[in-house]
């Protein structure tokens, strides 16, 4: 066994590395130059139609989003028995499908920040 360890300790010593292992990002010496970091806040979306839209757009998918999900939990739990109700798989399907609404309905609106150019 001491055999082994050996030839292990040799094979990590055989290649030394350069610089300690995770301090690559901290160099100076890039081959690049990172852009400045976005501003988190700029005053002057404040001004623009698009800011007041997204946030409407956004107000109005999450309140029917909100609405429908939580009647169709409201239903399941207040039928008499399961076959009277849509059941767990109908609340997946509302919350799924909602989602899948809204986001279809409201990227291009809320969203689009992303395609600017």
């Amino acid at each position: 066994m001491k055999g082994k360890e050996e030839d292990v300790n040799v094979g990590a010593n055989k290649f030394p590395e350069r610089q300690p292992i995770g301090t690559a990002a901290q160099t100076e010496n890039k081959d690049y130059k990172e852009p400045p970091p976005a501003p988190f806040f700029e005053p002057g979306e404040l001004k623009s139609w698009s800011f007041y839209r997204a946030g409407i757009a956004e107000f109005i998918a999450t309140f029917l989003f909100l609405y429908i999900t939580v009647l169709t939990v409201m239903d399941v739990k207040r039928s008499p028995n399961a076959c009277a109700s849509v059941g767990i798989q109908g609340i997946a399907w509302a919350f799924g499908g909602m989602i899948f609404a809204l986001v279809y309905c409201t990227a291009g609106i809320s969203g689009g920040h992303i395609n600017r150019r």
